[in-house]
């Protein structure tokens, strides 16, 4: 597994300490105190899944860059492929405005249901990237995996919490999805892909952010 995944991996796991160097300790991170773990605030656990987010974007807009750089001979339709994007028919906000007027859990179970959709296609596309960047197709599908994990942790906080309702369901399979979305992204080309992860990943870390600011406003925003 490569350096920076483990070190992704160490931050959203909780095995840093207060933003300096990665320090391992014995400490599980749990979100409400069961025996043998370490309690983090909302706000903290907040901060750990926007970062492993804002790391996840970063090497998908570096990824998608080197595949247009040495495979696509024109830089000018990949800027048209958006259409094509097998998460375009689920409903997600198209503005920060719109994402800061709709209810807590929709906007909680868009981000959870955009996770979901990218786990089997970032695994695919690992899988036949043997030749070009496998390791950082490799750590997108490990980082969308843990952060979907780590996105419901934070959302079983704020359940516990009563910040929101009981309502937010995670999907737990792309069976959970419509059926436009469980197996149209078998008809993209790679470098379709990339742009629409690149693309969602963006929306991933922007929904997290203001959800961030909706629930713990007093906390950085």
């Amino acid at each position: 597994m490569p350096g920076k995944l483990t070190s992704v991996w160490l931050l959203l796991a909780g095995l840093t300490s207060g933003g300096g160097p990665a320090t391992v300790t014995a400490a599980l991170i749990c979100a409400n105190g069961q025996a043998g773990c370490r309690v983090l605030s909302l706000a903290k656990l907040f901060d750990r899944v926007i970062q492993h987010s804002a790391r996840m974007h970063s090497i998908s807009d570096d990824l998608h860059s080197e595949f247009e750089q040495y495979f696509v001979p024109s830089r000018n339709h990949i800027g048209r492929v958006s259409r094509n994007c097998h998460t375009a028919n689920l409903l997600t906000p198209d503005s920060k405005e719109n994402a800061e007027r709709i209810a807590r859990e929709e906007l909680t179970e868009v981000i959870l249901k955009l996770l979901v959709a990218w786990r089997d296609p970032l695994w695919h596309f690992h899988q036949i990237a043997a030749n070009f960047s496998s390791d950082k197709a490799l750590e997108m599908s490990d980082m969308v995996r843990e952060l979907r994990k780590g996105v419901e942790k934070v959302a079983h906080k704020m359940q516990t919490l009563g910040m929101i309702s009981n309502s937010v369901s995670s999907p737990s399979s792309r069976e959970d999805l419509p059926p436009s979305e469980r197996g149209e992204w078998r008809l993209m080309k790679d470098h379709e892909l990339l742009y629409c992860f690149r693309r969602d990943s963006d929306k991933i870390q922007n929904y997290l952010k203001i959800l961030k600011c909706r629930i713990v406003p007093e906390h950085g925003c």
